[in-house]
């Protein structure tokens, strides 16, 4: 049987994550990137060695795993650091990913949804997707649902949503967007569905 990979992005707050669960509560199997990222950053993670190496012991707290909010405060200062993160966490991310994929393929599941924050910066996603699907909001919006959420400083949400694509540049790579500003949860649902029955589920 063919199975189909979508792409699945959006800013933060958009309600990627929420289309996400909606799309495998439909039989889709969830690829999550942010997840493999947190596995790869835990005691013990794959990342963890050369994270240490490339900013310093003081990056891992008393646990062994990335301290999160030190790297946060690192990376939104500096572009150079985030390259460098970046440079470590997408490879491993990207093979995680292709192992499960091939997994899921071998087991014949139809639709492949592939979480992935930063697809359209990437040069790698789009290249290996059939279609990607956009989730888009206004960026009020994002900053209240993340102040909401994280509880996190509206300077600090401005400065993640300037760290990422455009809405712009999102919306141009994509096949489908999902406009989800100011929707109920039931219409969101219900552009969900209609899009899972597009591919095939």
């Amino acid at each position: 049987m063919f199975s189909m990979r979508a792409g699945l992005t959006g800013g933060i707050g958009s309600g990627k994550s929420t289309v996400g669960r909606m799309l495998a509560h439909r039989g889709a199997v969830l690829l999550d990137a942010d997840q493999v990222a947190r596995e790869m950053t835990q005691p013990g993670g794959l990342a963890m060695p050369a994270i240490v190496q490339t900013f310093g012991p003081e990056f891992r707290d008393t646990q062994g795993a990335l301290d999160r909010t030190r790297m946060r405060d690192l990376a939104f200062s500096s572009p150079t650091s985030r390259k460098q993160l970046e440079a470590i966490i997408h490879p491993l991310v990207a093979q995680c990913l292709e192992d499960r994929a091939r997994t899921a393929e071998d087991e014949g599941q139809r639709l492949l949804v592939f979480d992935i924050p930063l697809l359209v910066e990437s040069g790698h996603w789009p290249r290996q997707l059939d279609a990607v699907v956009v989730v888009d909001c206004t960026a009020e919006t994002q900053i209240r649902r993340v102040m909401a959420r994280n509880a996190l400083a509206r300077n600090a949400i401005e400065d993640i949503i300037a760290a990422q694509s455009s809405r712009a540049a999102r919306r141009r790579a994509a096949d489908v967007v999902l406009y989800n500003d100011q929707l109920p949860l039931e219409t969101l649902q219900s552009q969900v569905d209609a899009l899972a029955a597009q591919f095939g589920l």
